[in-house]
């Protein structure tokens, strides 16, 4: 039998995450990274003790395992990781053009949306277009053997965007079309955080609505330095990764990334003496 970690994660009760998806959470981590060596779970009985929720909440768990592939359950026996996961997750090697090349032929696309139309003001402000200037919105659903993936919110300048339709859109990649215009990549500003399913992103991830999203924005300018695209991406964590190679060079650099924290101080009062303004 899987010798489980000493100390088990505690499961919030109350207003939130229910039970068994914190649960399914937790052993999902377990398994990616390798804790249940010999292939075997805990019995139900054991993972109900350790984690002091009902059998009912293991099995929802264990069930929500299983539709994901992760285990199978055999009747009788228990609960068992499933053989053929991969022991060692794939080590990110590819540059921009390739990740984007790599990421059209494994996904099958469906495209939502194709229109012209004024983008949302931090959109725009990005792409540096003028009040009111329309540019081309494109959506579109990835999905791998039928379950979706990866719902990507594509905008791009209208002068940029004139062969982009559904049409293109099923044939070839966004960032196909645009290189077959002359256009060549060269800064890419992009931002990683975190977001709940609102019911539109819920329905097309096949997910709870508030379930957590990975969100990534990239900002992909030309060798001029000019903003060409404004890609958002939303992901299920329990579905996807987001990786990146990072160079030693780097490290303390911007292209490693920074952490920005959006912390806003409460309003104080203007007749408070002590009240001050303080920047980090």
């Amino acid at each position: 039998m899987a010798r489980p970690p000493a100390s088990a994660p505690s499961l919030e009760r109350g207003p939130g995450t229910s039970l068994h998806r914190q649960l399914f959470v937790v052993l999902r981590d377990e398994i990616t990274r390798g804790v249940y060596a010999s292939g075997a779970l805990p019995k139900e009985e054991a993972l109900g003790e350790r984690f002091g929720v009902s059998r009912i909440t293991v099995r929802r768990a264990l069930a929500d395992l299983a539709s994901l592939g992760l285990v199978e359950r055999r009747h009788g026996l228990g609960t068992f990781v499933r053989a053929d996961l991969p022991q060692v997750r794939a080590r990110p090697s590819l540059g921009l053009i390739d990740g984007l090349r790599k990421a059209a032929l494994e996904t099958d696309v469906e495209v939502l949306e194709v229109a012209q139309s004024v983008p949302p003001p931090d959109v725009a402000a990005l792409l540096q277009l003028a009040p009111e200037e329309k540019a081309v919105h494109a959506l579109r659903l990835r999905s791998i053997d039928g379950v979706p993936v990866m719902l990507t919110d594509a905008w791009v300048p209208a002068q940029l965007g004139k062969r982009v339709s559904a049409t293109a859109l099923r044939k070839h990649a966004l960032y196909e079309i645009l290189l077959a215009q002359g256009v060549k990549f060269g800064r890419v500003v992009q931002e990683i955080t975190a977001e709940v399913a609102d019911p539109a992103r819920a329905r097309l991830l096949q997910v709870e609505t508030g379930a957590p999203l990975l969100k990534m924005v990239r900002l992909l300018h030309d060798l001029d330095a000019q903003p060409v695209q404004h890609l958002t991406v939303s992901l299920t964590a329990e579905r996807s990764r987001i990786l990146m190679d990072i160079a030693g060079a780097t490290i303390n650099t911007l292209t490693a990334g920074q952490v920005v924290h959006d912390v806003h101080p409460p309003p104080s009062s203007p007749s408070s003496p002590s009240s001050s303004r303080r920047r980090t």
